[in-house]
């Protein structure tokens, strides 16, 4: 082959090798272009994507809270005339995040002007150690505006629910509490806490927010005067066991959200189980009564001093009270031998049944479940001759109230009660002889008006107030303490019985400086406390109760004294 030859035949295979590379080039240049297409339109799916996986975190974010803000949600609570005893209400927290702040030294200026009581010495510390805190809780809504239209990205607002107690300490013991997880833990945000986290409707109860206050307001004053442990008190409607108030002290502070294990915060008006001393005679006698077994005028005759019971000698605690006596000036001079007398003519069988009737020796249901179990004994005679006159048997103040109003309103069963009801089946079982509730009445004023009662102190003018005082020694390990509990259980008007009111107080003590006001147009006055009973301590409280209470009775539920 000549060089010709091979020129020609070289530029042939150049060529031919030319536009060889040449389709290899189009060649990869089109896979890649595919190939970066598809991832292309990929990424644009998955980024569509991310973006709506985000925006659907973002809702069920928003979902999630507002779920878990509908859960911490309970019914309201309010009192007879509707004014507010528990409220949950919204409210927002103000936090910061040190890491998005752009301008520190502007961002505390503009704070110092919206808070200018904070101290800011601290707040800088808790910026430079670049974690997130709270700066404001429960911001007012002014304030949160202000806050707010600074435009601070570090600026982090959370809405919470909250649980308030406008009335703080007065409907403690009724109220309760709830825990951090949002879970009834005591008295009526326990009992019904299923049905306050329903939130359907807020929830009317039966006490009065006014006559609650003006009867703590005694109570506290007589603490002080007579050096108390501490005190009860229950107003009860004697038709319809509605309780217009309840009270125990000391009490708490149900916003302040404090463990309380101090056991002289015990609901003494429920949980307590107390004897009562001689208030438990209006029973005995009524008991008698409506067995049809004695008459108020019914003689006892050679009463004795004392009287043997086992081992045990029982003795009348005035010395003077003579030795023939009715059987009503037993109930007004509260003669413990009489008072067995009529026991024992009653026997243990219809005195027990008797009591159980009344609810005073039974575990009885209540709205809170804060409540005492009245103790068990093994009756006999020595027992019925004990219990006649309130020794050695127990009960709550709330039964105790609860019994007198029986006994007032014609012997009608009721159901003391703290939440109101459309139907309280009133007078639906008579448990007592239509003629026991008259002549009980009759008595239990006398016991206040006459000069041989014990409760002269309550002898309010327009009242017609009646009842019956109980001074008992606290038990104590094998035997009894000379601490006391003096209690005064009272009726009033006696002459057509609406309200029952007992108080109780716990450890009284005499006090040498306090003055009485007799309250029966006498205008007598008498220094000091000659003795340490009910009649000197209990019923003083009673009746200055009473004088409070009694134009807002008259007034709210037009009450004709």
């Amino acid at each position: 082959m000549n060089n010709k030859d091979r020129f020609i035949l070289y530029n042939k295979d150049d060529e031919f090798d030319y536009k060889k590379n040449k389709s290899k080039i189009d060649i990869r240049f089109n896979r890649i272009s595919f190939i970066f297409f598809v991832f292309f339109v990929i990424s644009i799916i998955y980024s569509i994507h991310l973006v709506h996986l985000g925006t659907r975190k973002s809702d069920d974010s928003k979902k999630d809270q507002k779920n878990y803000l509908n859960n911490l949600k309970r019914a309201d609570i309010i009192d007879r005339n509707g004014d507010f005893l528990a409220k949950t209400v919204s409210s927002i927290d103000i936090g910061i995040n040190p890491t998005e702040i752009i301008d520190q030294k502007k961002l505390l200026l503009n704070l110092g002007y919206i808070f200018p009581n904070k101290n800011y010495e601290l707040i800088k510390s808790k910026i430079n150690k670049n974690k997130f805190f709270w700066f404001e809780k429960k911001i007012s809504e002014d304030n949160y505006e202000k806050i707010m239209m600074l435009g601070d990205k570090s600026i982090k607002p959370e809405e919470k629910l909250t649980r308030i107690y406008p009335q703080k300490n007065l409907f403690s013991h009724i109220i309760g509490q709830i825990d951090d997880d949002n879970n009834g833990i005591s008295g009526l945000e326990k009992s019904l806490d299923e049905r306050l986290k329903k939130n359907k409707n807020e929830i009317s109860l039966t006490v009065d927010k006014d006559i609650q206050f003006l009867i703590r307001e005694e109570l506290i004053k007589f603490n002080n005067i007579f050096r108390t442990k501490g005190s009860a008190a229950i107003l009860m409607d004697v038709k319809n066991g509605e309780i217009l108030s309840l009270l125990s002290l000391p009490d708490f502070d149900p916003n302040a959200r404090e463990r309380i294990e101090n056991v002289n915060f015990i609901n003494r008006a429920t949980k307590g189980v107390y004897e009562l001393g001689s208030v438990f005679k209006t029973f005995t006698l009524a008991a008698g009564i409506h067995e049809g077994l004695i008459e108020p005028d019914t003689k006892f005759i050679n009463l004795e001093k004392s009287i043997k019971c086992g081992k045990n000698i029982i003795t009348e605690y005035d010395k003077n009270i003579p030795s023939n006596l009715t059987a009503e000036e037993i109930l007004i001079r509260s003669g413990n031998i009489g008072s067995v007398r009529i026991g024992q003519s009653v026997g243990i069988e219809k005195f027990k049944e008797f009591l159980e009737d009344l609810d005073l020796i039974n575990t009885i249901q209540f709205d809170i479940q804060e409540m005492g179990v009245p103790l068990s004994f093994n009756w006999g005679k020595c027992k019925l001759a004990t219990a006649s006159y309130g020794h050695g048997i127990t009960t709550t103040i709330l039964q105790l109230a609860n019994a007198y109003s029986i006994i007032a309103n014609g012997g009608y069963k009721i159901n003391p009660t703290l939440v109101k009801k459309d139907n309280l089946n009133l007078n639906n079982e008579r448990i007592l002889k239509n003629d026991v509730s008259k002549k009980i009445n009759s008595i239990l004023r006398k016991i206040v008006t006459t000069k041989e009662g014990t409760a002269s102190l309550a002898n309010i003018e327009g009242y017609e107030v009646g009842g019956k005082t109980g001074t008992a020694q606290k038990s104590a390990l094998g035997g009894y303490s000379n601490y006391k509990i003096n209690t005064f259980a009272s009726v009033f008007p006696i002459s057509d019985p609406k309200y029952t009111l007992v108080v109780m107080l716990d450890e009284p003590k005499t006090n040498s400086e306090y003055i009485y006001h007799y309250r029966d147009g006498t205008g007598i006055k008498y220094q000091g406390t000659p003795f340490n009973t009910a009649g000197w301590t209990t019923v003083e409280v009673v009746g200055q109760i009473i004088e409070k209470i009694g134009p807002i009775l008259a007034t709210k539920y037009n009450e004709i004294y």
